[in-house]
């Protein structure tokens, strides 16, 4: 039978994208999964893979045209068998198949596990397969940073099974069910599709006939072709959009890539080998480069060994949060009129305060630092000046002014620039607040903050001093109309009332606002409440409700 594909949803408000290229041709026989397409949105190239084997009848675009969602993009002609998908019925055992596939005195060709035929009988256990689900609003792939387990091994409900990066941060997947890992359908570094299976594992399951289980198992054998594991050269690449974007960075053919992976598949390995050279060069290389070692230095920055004569570039693509990163601090600076207003701060009284305070307050868990007295005394600020909390449309026809007092904090994770934030501090004591950070700081830093600790912010703070900063000028995170960067507190002398010197904890913060709904006068009072509320807390213990 002939069966259109219709372009599915490829990301939030995404209703039609650009035929990039496709990747077979009218007649070409294609198996499950396998790319048909690239295509690319507002936001991002996305593959679309193909959800049945059959042979390719009709490709409704040329490339450079703008295909429409939900209507067919390809034609594909397939057996009756093929009309069901694989998960809508269990698959066979797997442990009848191992028998099976080390028997070497059946006359069958090995079974490929990836590709297991499906079978109705039930079975001592089932393998399912765990679908990647949605991690963030408008995600639609994400990169497999980095598997937890590995085929074979036992797994238990909840336990983490794989980090996975997307444009946002670092997640990880945790395990539905208890079972034993089959299959992990991704290598690290490559991107993993939304909705499509991230791993196989086998779970236990009510038992009927195992006898029925080995007997399908056989038949899958007997019609299973052989499976060439030896590296594949061929004309139409198979890779993810990831090893393409490589492959284009390095102005590589992608084409001319001899893949490892099944069918030829391209991964980045491949690419950084065929970079390098002919495997056969190798030897030559490590004999030079070992030959060399004595003319290597060490680095009085990074302590590794260079070697000046031979020093070349290193290419590597932005990506994940250091891409999107980029991507809004060009928004930002393209579209808000920014401006800069700074102010000194003197916390002596504070940092007193703070100290007879960390004492009594402090634990393992939760750390009283400055940051919680900086968002409530904020907080309290806001209520008198709400605009500092609003934002402004796109096209700055409306303002609304938030409720909800949600204070951002800038950290620098080792995945790149997060800015988590605290939630209603307007209804939080001090304690709550600093549990709150507490709990982002350490999510952050290991690049794991849940994805709804970074979205609704309404202000942000950057503290650029824990760096030794004293003043910046911080671009604002839009939608938000004002941001502050705190410089590193100092031991200065200043003159008292009395006209004597005295040696006091200042403080340097930068303000930058959006020009478009605020205006320099505005943002000096705001700052001014904040600094008297900071300079003398008991005023600000005062104003708390």
């Amino acid at each position: 039978m002939i069966k259109d594909f219709i372009l599915p949803d490829i990301g939030e408000g995404v209703v039609e994208c650009e035929l990039v290229d496709w990747l077979v041709s009218e007649g070409d026989m294609v198996t499950e999964d396998q790319p048909i397409a690239d295509v690319m949105t507002d936001k991002a190239l996305v593959q679309i893979p193909a959800p049945h084997a059959g042979k390719i009848t009709k490709l409704y675009y040329a490339k450079g045209e703008i295909a429409i969602v939900h209507q067919p993009l390809y034609a594909v002609e397939m057996d009756g068998d093929d009309t069901s998908s694989v998960s809508e019925t269990p698959v066979a055992a797997v442990t009848p198949v191992k028998e099976a596939v080390n028997d070497t005195s059946a006359n069958h060709a090995p079974v490929d596990r990836s590709n297991s035929v499906a079978a109705t009988t039930k079975s001592s256990s089932n393998i399912e397969e765990f679908l990647l689900p949605d991690i963030g609003e408008g995600i639609v792939e994400c990169e497999l940073v980095d598997w937890l387990v590995e085929e074979g091994d036992m797994v238990v409900e909840d336990q983490p099974i794989a980090d996975v990066m997307t444009d946002k941060a670092l997640v990880q997947i945790p395990a539905m069910k208890a079972g034993k890992i089959v299959k992990l359908h991704y290598r690290k570094g490559q991107l993993a599709k939304v909705h499509s299976p991230l791993f196989s594992i086998e779970v236990e399951a009510d038992t009927d006939s195992a006898s029925a289980s080995v007997d399908v198992v056989q038949q899958a054998q007997a019609a299973a072709p052989h499976v060439n594991l030896e590296p594949v050269a061929q004309g139409k690449a198979l890779a993810s959009p990831a090893v393409r974007r490589m492959a284009r960075t390095l102005d590589i053919n992608i084409a001319t890539v001899v893949g490892t992976g099944k069918n030829g598949r391209v991964y980045k390995e491949d690419i950084e080998r065929h970079q390098q050279g002919a495997s056969a060069s190798q030897p030559a290389a490590n004999t030079n480069a070992a030959s060399s070692s004595a003319d290597q230095v060490t680095s009085p920055v990074s302590g590794q060994l260079v070697s000046p004569a031979s020093a070349s570039d290193r290419v590597e693509p932005i990506k994940g949060v250091k891409a999107i990163m980029a991507k809004m601090m060009v928004e930002s600076v393209s579209t808000i009129p920014h401006f800069t207003y700074c102010e000194e701060f003197d916390l002596t009284e504070l940092v007193a305060l703070r100290e007879s305070m960390k004492q009594r307050y402090s634990t393992d868990e939760v750390k009283l630092t400055m940051m919680p007295f900086f968002m409530k005394a904020m907080s309290l600020a806001i209520n008198e000046f709400p605009i500092l909390n609003s934002q402004v449309n796109a096209d700055c026809t409306e303002l609304t002014y938030k409720s909800r007092h949600n204070i951002g904090m800038a950290v620098d994770s080792k995945v790149g620039l997060l800015v988590p934030n605290v939630k209603d501090v307007q209804n939080k004591s001090i304690l709550d607040i600093a549990a709150d950070i507490s709990r982002l700081t350490t999510a952050a830093r290991s690049g794991r903050v849940s994805p709804a600790d970074l979205k609704d912010g309404t202000i942000s703070i950057s503290n650029i001093g824990a760096l030794g900063g004293t003043i910046a000028t911080p671009i604002i995170n839009k939608p938000e109309v004002a941001i502050v960067a705190l410089g590193k507190l100092q031991i200065l002398p200043r003159f008292n009332a009395k006209g004597e010197v005295e040696a006091r904890k200042i403080m340097q913060v930068s303000w930058s606002g959006d020009h478009r709904v605020i205006d320099g006068g505005t943002i000096a009072r705001f700052c001014n409440l904040w600094k008297h509320y900071l300079e003398q807390p008991q005023e600000m213990l005062l104003a708390m409700r």
